[in-house]
C-alpha cells in the first residue's frame, strides 16, 4: 500500500481509503472487511454524521476499537438531522458545528478527529465564521486538521483563499472529470490535497450494466466501460481507481467496501502498474469530457 501526506498536514493516508458510508449498522461481514481493510495497509477511515443519522459513525468506532491510534479517521459535518427525522437542513454556523463535533466524539470513541470536513457548502454560507469553528477546534485539540466536500468551484476558490484547509474531497473518475477544468491544478498550486470519491462512478467502470450517468447516455457509459476493460494486466475496477490515483493532486481514493471481495479489489489498485500514456489516452478519448454548468 502506498501512503501519501494530506496537503500541507502531517497525516499520510493510505491512497485507498476507507468510504464507510457503504458499512450498513449490524452487518454480519463489517468486522471482517475493516479487519480486511487494516490488514492490507489501508489506515484510512471516512464517515460522516449524517450517515444513517450518526449510526455509521457509532459502527466505525466499534469497528476500529482499540486500533485507532493507529489510524486516520475523517468525518463531516453541516447536515443537521431535523428532530421529527424527516430529513436534514444544511447548517455551516459556528455553534452547531461547536456542538456536532462533541456528538461525533462520542459517537466515534475519540478523543480527537484527524480530518474534519465540512459536508458541501454554499456561497452564500458566512464562510468566515465556519473557518473560524474549524480553527477553534484545532486549538482545542479536538480536531487535527480540517477540509470541506464540495463539488463547487465557486466555493473550493474561497476556501482556498481565506482558510487553512488540507482537502478538498470531490466526485473524480473517468465518468466525471470537472475537476480537472481548474480545480486540481489550483489545488495542487496551493498545495491541499483532493480526496477522490466515485471512483467506479457507482460501479458503472466496474462490471455494472450500463445507465445514463450526469450527462451521459448509457451507450456513451457502456463505451468508457469497454474501454477500462480493454487494458490488459489489471481488474476493471483497479484500472478506474488507477486513473484516480494517476491525478496528481489526488492524495486518496475513498472506496465504499460493503464485502471482503470489494475490499480485496480495492486494495490490489494499490499495487497495481500506473496506467502508461498510451493507457490513459485510450481512457481519456473513450468519453468527451465533462463541465461544470454551475457553481463556476
Amino acid at each position: 500500500m502506498k501512503y501519501n501526506l494530506l496537503g500541507r498536514s502531517g497525516l499520510s493516508v493510505s491512497e485507498i481509503g476507507f468510504g464507510c458510508m457503504s458499512l450498513e449498522p449490524g452487518a454480519p461481514d463489517s468486522q471482517s472487511v475493516i479487519d480486511m481493510a487494516i490488514g492490507k495497509g489501508i489506515n484510512f477511515f471516512d464517515t460522516a454524521d449524517m450517515y444513517n443519522k450518526g449510526e455509521n459513525e457509532t459502527e466505525l468506532g466499534k469497528l476500529l476499537g482499540s486500533r485507532r491510534k493507529n489510524l486516520i479517521i475523517a468525518t463531516k459535518v453541516g447536515n443537521e438531522w431535523r428532530k421529527d427525522g424527516s430529513g436534514w437542513d444544511w447548517n455551516a454556523g459556528r455553534e452547531y458545528i461547536m456542538g456536532a463535533v462533541e456528538k461525533s466524539l462520542q459517537r466515534l470513541k475519540t478523543d480527537y478527529i484527524d480530518l474534519y470536513q465540512l459536508h458541501g457548502g454554499m456561497i452564500e454560507d458566512n464562510i468566515s465564521e465556519t473557518i473560524g469553528a474549524f480553527e477553534a477546534l484545532v486549538q482545542q485539540g479536538k480536531i487535527r486538521y480540517y477540509g470541506i466536500s464540495s463539488i463547487r468551484p465557486e466555493v473550493i476558490r474561497r476556501y482556498l483563499a481565506l482558510s487553512n484547509i488540507s482537502t478538498v474531497m470531490m466526485q473524480y473518475s473517468l465518468l466525471d472529470r470537472r475537476p480537472k477544468e481548474s480545480v486540481t491544478e489550483l489545488l495542487r498550486e496551493h498545495k491541499v490535497s483532493m480526496l477522490a470519491r466515485g471512483s467506479l462512478a457507482k460501479g458503472l467502470l466496474a462490471g455494472k450494466p450500463a445507465k445514463d450517468f450526469l450527462n451521459y447516455t448509457a451507450e456513451e457509459v457502456a463505451v468508457a466501460s469497454d474501454a477500462i476493460q480493454s487494458l490488459a494486466g489489471r481488474t476493471a475496477a483497479a484500472t478506474a481507481i488507477r486513473f484516480v490515483l494517476d491525478e496528481p493532486a489526488v492524495a486518496s481514493a475513498i472506496v465504499g467496501m460493503r464485502t471482503v471481495k470489494h475490499c480485496l479489489e480495492a486494495a490490489a489498485a494499490s499495487d497495481a502498474a500506473a496506467l502508461k500514456q498510451d493507457e490513459m489516452n485510450v481512457l481519456e478519448k473513450s468519453v468527451s469530457m465533462n463541465f461544470y454548468k454551475e457553481h463556476r
